[in-house]
């Protein structure tokens, strides 16, 4: 319990506020001493006018509607008083249960009351979209990079307190990089995350994507292209020459681990896969002894 305490110590107001209330806890006594929940009338309850998400899925909505009508609302809304309006509630985590509510008749909703600022309303908003399944991979990356910008937290931090990998966060993020036409494809369906991630690194990311949408190209198919394309004069040669072509071209995932590894060690770390094997080498180079030492330090204290 005092571990995971000291996890979410130095996250911003709202994200603690957030993690604090829509965790799963076994215990509920303890969970209600804590923090109480009551219940509201469902007409005393409005919505944050800057929610920074707009669309609700009609099919999502419905079954949340028909699970409350059999249920009730088990998870607690997050809300804050209205600014100068009695009896009044702002929902600051919670809309849909809001909604489908109404719509399942419900006239009482259970909420935790809490004690917000502007900014912390904006960041919980922001991080209750993260989670919700429906997002696609450029408005994620987009929450996280809010997230980052705006309230300083790593993706150190957001992965922790969210569930999610360091490398699954940092890659989403890269998917900004690419121009707004590729984006606005893998926001529209057409191109998938995997898709996205090869072309990060392509030289013509505009003229790749068009060729894939067109042919229905697969994630490796693509990744072949962004290869070809950033090697144009080579040419397939022996075994040996190809495994070499493969070594030099590295794929995006390979290339972002390589990038975790490099921050978390603070060394510069290259992997190399041997063409259609599993296995492969991973070296680490050092600048000094001291950066040795460290290393070895680290190695040994995972035995």
């Amino acid at each position: 319990m005092a571990e995971k305490k000291e996890q979410r110590r130095g996250l911003g107001r709202g994200l603690s506020a957030l993690m604090a209330d829509i965790e799963p806890e076994a215990d509920v006594e303890t969970q209600s001493s804590r923090r109480p929940v009551r219940t509201l009338p469902i007409d005393q309850l409005f919505p944050n006018p800057d929610q920074p998400r707009r669309s609700f899925d009609a099919d999502a909505l419905q079954d949340l509607t028909n699970s409350i009508r059999s249920k009730g609302v088990i998870q607690p809304l997050i809300v804050r008083q209205r600014d100068g309006v009695e009896s009044q509630y702002e929902i600051v985590a919670g809309e849909r249960r809001w909604r489908a509510a109404q719509a399942a008749n419900v006239h009482e909703v259970p909420v935790v009351v809490r004690e917000l600022s502007d900014e912390d309303v904006l960041e919980i908003a922001i991080i209750e979209n993260i989670q919700r399944a429906d997002l696609n991979p450029i408005e994620e990356a987009a929450g996280y990079e809010q997230l980052m910008s705006r309230f300083g937290h790593t993706q150190e931090k957001l992965a922790t307190a969210l569930g999610k990998s360091r490398s699954h966060i940092a890659n989403l993020l890269r998917l900004l990089n690419l121009p707004d036409v590729v984006k606005q494809a893998v926001t529209d369906g057409k191109l998938s995350a995997g898709h996205a991630r090869a072309l990060v690194t392509a030289p013509d990311p505009v003229l790749l994507a068009g060729q894939i949408v067109r042919k229905g190209l697969s994630v490796r198919e693509t990744e072949r292209m962004v290869r070809e394309a950033l090697n144009p004069d080579a040419v397939p040669k022996s075994k040996s020459s190809s495994k070499s072509t493969d070594s030099a071209s590295k794929d995006a995932d390979t290339k972002a681990l390589e990038g975790d590894l490099s921050a978390a060690l603070g060394m510069k770390v290259s992997i190399n896969h041997s063409a259609g094997k599993e296995a492969g080498s991973v070296t680490i180079g050092y600048d000094s002894l001291e950066d040795l030492d460290a290393l070895c330090m680290i190695l040994s204290a995972g035995r």
